[in-house]
């Protein structure tokens, strides 16, 4: 017993005379089709967010992703690199060169 779809796959392809410009006109227009339809939705998704709207579900609320103390603790870190970087640049920090 044979598969419907190769059994009917077989049976269009038997009516069918083999046509080089028909199967390329229709790979083209299908391509092209395919084309039209992502610019199309590109375009309507860059003017939704552009606008400030959501594409798919939006939160109701949001919390904070950051908490005060943590923005604190992480800016204090930066400042202590900037001072050791300072230390560096401006001699502080003495060095032996052994190659000399």
């Amino acid at each position: 017993m044979r598969n419907p779809i190769t059994a009917t796959l077989a049976r269009l392809h038997s009516l069918s005379h083999p046509d080089p410009v028909r199967d390329w006109l229709i790979l083209v227009s299908c391509s092209l089709l395919a084309l039209v339809s992502l610019v199309v939705w590109n375009v309507w998704a860059f003017d939704r967010v552009a606008n400030g709207d959501v594409i798919g579900t939006s939160m109701k609320s949001a919390s904070p992703v950051f908490d005060q103390s943590t923005l604190n603790a992480v800016n204090a870190i930066f400042t202590d690199r900037a001072a050791e970087e300072a230390k560096y640049v401006h001699g502080f920090y003495q060095y032996a060169d052994p190659s000399q």
